[in-house]
């Protein structure tokens, strides 16, 4: 196994995938290497900078540090919903294709058979397949929606770099085996039940309700979501298969 690397790590998925049928598949995997590769060369990232690994109804990319995570987030959030609106306006509703992405950062391994191993690759994972990125989309009519790392949002988010605004992410903790795993949400938080204690709360917000620059807001899930789409797996190990003809490097 070689020696683990920092990349930054950015995951794809197509919402409710399965549920369509051999043609829509192969139509929407085709539309999603194209979407995914605009994004990347929209953010300045050139073949020779990044991995792919290709898991059918995601994508997952390495990429190297070189290139600018401020930029890849700009990027992420303009215009990859712009590049989806434009192929989704065209189509069926039917074959309309909406993306889960997850966008982190840490150190990964290739292993000899050319699989990628390494925790902040399982972390990554298991934010991509959460309750709250797969709630957001499924509430939501936007065409994507983005979720970030904590290590991300401190390091790149919170900076408040230009098409980036920080407060325009919400904090969401997913209950783990290991102990609580904190992201942020990219978009505002679902409203609160009827019956929340949240709805007795005082408010000393300006303007009439709206939140504060102090307001904290914060999701909270259970249990452990594991894979890029779905199942679980107890040792958290994932090797995603050695590389395969047609794939880009």
């Amino acid at each position: 196994m070689s020696d683990p690397v920092y990349r930054t790590i950015l995951l794809f998925d197509i919402e409710r995938f399965g549920k369509r049928d051999n043609v829509e598949q192969a139509y929407l995997r085709r539309m999603l290497y194209d979407v995914v590769d605009a994004t990347l060369l929209a953010a300045g990232v050139d073949e020779t900078s990044r991995l792919r690994a290709d898991r059918g109804d995601s994508v997952m990319e390495l990429i190297d540090t070189r290139v600018s995570v401020p930029i890849l987030a700009k990027i992420l959030l303009t215009e990859t919903p712009a590049l989806l609106h434009s192929r989704n306006r065209l189509i069926a509703d039917s074959t309309r294709m909406r993306l889960r992405i997850v966008l982190s950062a840490g150190y990964v391994a290739v292993d000899e058979l050319g699989g990628w191993v390494g925790r902040d690759l399982n972390h990554a994972v298991r934010l991509l397949d959460s309750g709250p990125l797969r709630e957001a989309l499924t509430n939501r009519s936007d065409d994507c929606v983005l979720c970030t790392s904590d290590g991300v949002y401190q390091g790149v988010v919170s900076d408040g770099h230009l098409g980036v605004r920080k407060e325009d992410f919400h904090r969401i903790t997913l209950e783990t085996k290991e102990g609580p795993t904190v992201a942020w949400l990219h978009g505002a938080p679902a409203d609160p039940a009827p019956d929340s204690p949240a709805d007795d709360a005082p408010t000393d917000s300006p303007a009439g309700g709206a939140p504060s620059s102090a307001q904290h807001n914060e999701s909270h899930v259970g249990g452990d979501h594991y894979g890029p789409s779905g199942g679980t797996n107890g040792d958290l190990n994932f090797d995603f298969g050695s590389s395969r003809r047609g794939e880009r490097r």
